[in-house]
């Protein structure tokens, strides 16, 4: 018997003795029809039918007969048979995306869920047990984001790849997300360019306790708040706060991201017949990550964003590997292996032992600076970027305001723009004819005698 013969058979039996008690003039019409849970008129036509039909009269007439909205057979084996032979691995609410998507598919998730189950394809999920309260998401976006790695075999048939993702807290959207070969310094500097670039400014990070997050005196430990890495200079210099996690449950946002990720992507990869890194990387800004966001991303709190817009741009030169390097007597560069040339500049004569930084960014590229001044840039293989010449701080030099003495090198003065600005404000600079009689020689004398 069936959950709907049964509820009916109960209903019956309380009918009949509601219906025995109301007839003994023990409770009324409309006292029954309340113990019943129907209207007074309902009671008096179960009533009626009772005493013409019997027991049969109350029978449902709807039990039995196809529903009109039933799912098409046709449609439901259709369904089946995709999910056997291309799907068999998808969760029900990807399958079910997919198909809407791919297949032409109308039937709705609950229905496809239904018949996956009957059919023996998956199983139903077990109840969940009670957790604890989940921290409250920020209100605005922008006050706080998170970025982490999560390696698995994106690709498949391939070696396990790190994923690297920031998120907001405050919606859930993915910001930046890529493939890269470790997790690290270089691929953090990335991921935060990325978002900034396209956002702005945020006011802060949570992460976890990497090596290249953060230093930790003693292993397990509280992390250290003076003894910066090169990602914590850089958020410390943006006025970006960076929050450790001590645990995986506190970075429950982006371990929830990733286990749909991990479900999702490497299947979305396969069926988009991606099979490189650079292909999937292009796919995931391009395509996927607006499709996600569309799925999983929620509204935020409150209305507006934290977001501050970096108009300087000092995050290009912020986010990324700053060292200081003295210059060698070749004017080179010692840097990761290579010798880095630093070429002739106006700026000094020469730059032995003088204290430059080096600036390596997330591409490979570096370049060295003397405080704002940028010296040179170069490949990841060491060789000299030449660009077109840009505007240098300094004026630029005119002509000397005298012959230079022979010998000395006629180059132009730094100076000279000073010089001539004071010209026109100096007084009584000028030389003015002697009114003092000069003194004649004895040839002069007798000419003119």
């Amino acid at each position: 018997m069936n959950r709907a013969a049964f509820h009916e058979g109960l209903r019956r039996m309380r009918f009949e003795s509601l219906l025995d008690r109301q007839t003994s003039g023990e409770i009324t019409q409309a006292e029954a029809a309340e113990m019943l849970g129907i209207s007074e008129r309902t009671f008096r036509r179960w009533t009626c039918r009772y005493e013409e039909e019997g027991a049969a009269g109350l029978s449902d007439g709807r039990l039995g007969r196809p529903s009109p909205k039933r799912a098409p057979a046709e449609e439901i084996a259709r369904m089946l048979g995709l999910f056997e032979d291309k799907y068999a691995d998808f969760t029900v609410k990807h399958f079910h995306e997919q198909l809407r998507k791919r297949h032409n598919y109308k039937l709705g998730y609950t229905v496809t869920k239904v018949h996956l189950q009957r059919a023996g394809f998956v199983r139903p999920a077990p109840k969940r047990s009670a957790h604890r309260k989940k921290r409250p998401r920020r209100p605005f976006i922008g006050m706080m984001l998170h970025q982490d790695g999560s390696r698995h075999a994106w690709l498949e048939g391939q070696a396990p790849l790190d994923l690297i993702v920031t998120l907001d807290d405050a919606t859930g959207a993915i910001y930046s997300a890529f493939l890269v070969e470790e997790e690290g310094t270089a691929s953090t500097f990335r991921g935060l360019r990325e978002a900034i670039e396209r956002h702005g400014l945020f006011c802060s990070l949570y992460t976890d306790r990497g090596s290249h997050y953060f230093f930790t005196p003693q292993a397990g430990g509280k992390v250290s708040k003076t003894q910066l890495t090169q990602v914590g200079r850089a958020l410390a210099h943006l006025g970006i706060e960076h929050i450790a996690a001590y645990s995986p449950e506190a970075r429950g946002r982006s371990e929830r991201a990733f286990r749909t990720l991990q479900d999702r992507l490497p299947k979305e990869l396969r069926l988009a017949g991606i099979a490189t890194v650079e292909a999937a990387n292009a796919w995931l800004a391009g395509t996927y990550i607006g499709e996600y966001n569309r799925s999983f991303a929620i509204e935020p709190l409150e209305e507006g964003s934290a977001f501050v817009a970096d108009t300087a741009g000092v995050w290009r030169e912020t986010l990324c590997v700053i060292e200081e390097r003295i210059v060698a007597n070749d004017n080179t560069v010692a840097w990761a292996g290579r010798r880095l040339q630093i070429p002739p500049s106006r700026l000094r004569p020469h730059f032995v032992k003088a204290s430059v930084r080096v600036h390596e960014y997330p591409d490979g590229t570096v370049s060295v600076f003397l405080g704002p001044h940028r010296l040179a840039t170069f490949d990841a293989g060491g060789a000299e970027i030449v660009s077109a010449p840009a505007a240098m701080s300094l004026a630029p030099c005119s002509e000397p305001s005298r012959p230079s003495p022979a010998g000395r090198a006629k180059g132009a003065a730094l100076t000279a723009p000073a010089r001539e600005a004071l010209t026109g404000v100096r007084a009584g600079t000028e030389k003015r004819a002697s009114s003092r009689t000069k003194k004649r020689t004895s040839g002069e004398v007798h000419t003119a005698t």
